[in-house]
């Protein structure tokens, strides 16, 4: 199973915060406005969401990363 992950650049990232608006479910922003990205892979709709959050980065400092989700262990 595959998903996809929000990743920053750090030294592009100019705090602007427009991705915490966008993607607020999955970016925090700390307390000099840079966000703070949970790491689980994003699914479906919410990765829709992560793609609009990247594309309107003013920085170009998102990226959406494909991983490979290890598959659950049928027992």
């Amino acid at each position: 199973m595959s998903g996809h992950v929000v990743t920053i650049d750090r030294i592009a990232c100019d705090g602007f915060g427009t991705c915490a608006q966008l993607l607020p479910e999955r970016i925090i922003l700390d307390e000099w406005g840079y966000p703070i990205i949970d790491s689980t892979p994003v699914h479906g709709t919410e990765r829709q969401h992560a793609k609009r959050a990247v594309n309107a980065c003013p920085r170009l400092a998102l990226t959406l990363q494909k991983v490979h989700e290890p598959e659950p262990v049928r027992r």
